[in-house]
Parts: structure tokens; sequence; C-alpha cells
């Protein structure tokens, strides 16, 4: 079987193997696929059996035009980069990672939350740069210092990544509510689940864990933002655009919204228009949440693992069945 990896570099900079790939059949990895450039895209995968892809397209005429291709792994949990109603009607079975960063991506939410909280970054540099040296004080500060125990966090989308950050949020002390339009015992145990206006009007810190539907598109937006307290905290490291970002600029930058930590955004890699940059107390990651090496080696199993039960012919992890 030939296997060929559009683009490899983010999950395996070169601190994990593709040995485990590579006992499956011959494996040809690319860094990098130009994401518009879809000539090179079917020259690169025009013989293959199987595609594996992070964020490289693979649209109908791709595969229309690639007669090959019987497989395409993704290497993440969303998979909206592959068409997958065309790979259905072709044959090709179109495989995802469902959960592999859970305790990554619920631990980065807090991080971002308690940066906010404290500013330990910004902190750092002031001392470094000899501010605490020359202050006549024993200590200072440049923001607000914010204790968490007793407030009250609103997780929209209580699922295994909101769940992972119930438990964190609780042990600093934290109230949970949660919206999910599915919930679960699971869920019940670490969140008590309400309506949406509710933990908007309710929450000092919002953070966003549900997946990207027509119907969660937007879901942060001028009308929410006016439901929610004064001085909210908002936090997303789900999906970009689950919020509108020229609303959420103008909540920041009028105080409505305190201060927001994000590690994602409408547009990745970000673009140099993008409101939010110069938004005021808004920190912003580069999509980082899951790139733990921890997290990234059991990526890396469980697609190799899709892959090999794809070839024994059980199948699993399938998202167009």
């Amino acid at each position: 079987m030939k296997i060929v990896i559009l683009d490899g570099y983010t999950e395996n900079p070169g601190d994990l193997s593709w040995e485990g790939m590579e006992r499956l059949g011959e494996v040809t990895v690319y860094d990098r696929t130009p994401l518009d450039d879809e000539g090179e895209i079917i020259a690169r995968i025009a013989d293959a059996q199987a595609v594996i892809t992070n964020k490289t397209p693979v649209s109908a005429a791709t595969l229309g035009a690639c007669r090959h291709v019987r497989y395409v792994g993704v290497l993440a949990t969303g998979y909206n980069v592959v068409d997958t109603e065309a790979a259905k009607a072709k044959g090709v079975l179109v495989c995802n990672i469902p959960a592999y960063g859970t305790e990554a991506v619920g631990q980065f939410a807090i991080a971002l939350l308690l940066e906010i909280c404290h500013r330990i970054g910004h902190h750092d540099r002031a001392v470094h740069e000899g501010r605490w040296e020359s202050c006549p004080d024993f200590c200072f500060w440049d923001y607000p210092l914010i204790e968490l125990a007793g407030k009250t966090m609103g997780i929209i989308g209580l699922g295994r990544i909101g769940q992972a950050t119930a438990r964190i949020a609780k042990a600093l002390g934290m109230e949970v509510l949660a919206y999910d339009e599915a919930p679960s015992e699971s869920g019940k145990a670490v969140a008590a689940y309400t309506a949406l206006d509710r933990l908007l009007a309710e929450s000092d810190v919002i953070s966003l864990h549900c997946p990207l539907f027509p119907s969660t598109q937007g879901i942060i937006d001028k009308h929410s933002i006016a439901k929610m307290k004064d001085g909210v905290i908002l936090i997303n490291n789900s999906r970009g655009p689950l919020i509108v970002e020229q609303d959420l600029a103008d909540a920041l930058n009028d105080g409505k919204v305190y201060a927001a930590g994000l590690d994602v955004v409408s547009a990745e890699p970000i673009r140099g228009d993008n409101p939010l940059l110069k938004a005021k107390n808004c920190i912003i990651t580069p999509h980082i949440s899951w790139a733990p090496k921890e997290s990234r080696r059991r990526l890396m199993g469980i697609a190799v693992e899709n892959l090999e039960r794809f070839i024994e012919g059980k199948p699993v992890n399938v998202v167009n069945g």
C-alpha cells in the first residue's frame, strides 16, 4: 500500500516517528502541501491508496482525479477539510481521531484563564526589565489580579474536553454551569446543565468547547454578548468561527468583555487585519492547545491504528460510513 502524508510537520516536527505508518506500507511524508494548489495535491496523491492529512483539503475534484485512493485519515478530530460525501460516493473511507488531546486542551483553556487572572508573562518581563528592582514597594502589579474561587464558569459544549475543563475549574473552587444540546450523566457529575441564556447572564467566565456546526457558528456575537455580565471573561480554544470577531473586539474595547483568551481564530494562520489583534485585553496563542508531545503521540498511535484496522477490514472512527 502506498501511503502519502500531505502535511506531517505539525504532527511530527521531528520529535516523533512515522515508524508505525511505515510498517503498513510505502510512506511518503510531505511536511507541507500548498492548501490552495489542487493540482499539486492531486499530483502528490495520484497513485496513493491511503492519504493522511491534517489541514490540506481533499475535495470532490481531488478524489475524482485520484482513482486509487481508498482511505483518507485525518490527523485531527475535525474533518471538514475532506469532502466526506464525495468520498462516500466513491467508496473512500474517511477516519478521524476523536479523542487524543482531551486533557491537554482542557489544561490549556485553564492556562489562558489563569494568564488573564494573573498576567504572569507580563509581570515576569517587568521583573527582568528591572521594574521590581527599582520599585519603592515590596511588590507591584499592572493589571487587576483575579481570584477564581467562588466565581462561576459557564461552559458551552460539555463533551470530553468541556468536562475536563469543568473538573479543573471545580478544583479551583469555581461553580460550573453548562449548556449542551445532549446532556450526559458524566456531564451532570461535573456541572449543572442550564439554558444558554441563563449561562450567559450568570457566568463570570465563559469557555467554549462545542463543535463547529451551522447552529454554533457565531454563537458568540453582539446579541449573546449583550446578555453577559459586564466584565465577563471569554475563553475559546475550540473553533474560531464560534465567535463573530468584530463583535468581540468591540465588546473588549468598550469594556463589556473584560478579557478574552483565544487559541483559535476564524482564519488560520491569523490575518493581519483580524480586529482582535488590536483589541484590548485579548490574549491570542497560535492554535497550540492540542500540541503537547504526549497528546501528539496519542494522535499518532490512533492514526496508525485507524489505518491498520482499515487494512484488516475492520475500520474504526469512520466519519462517512
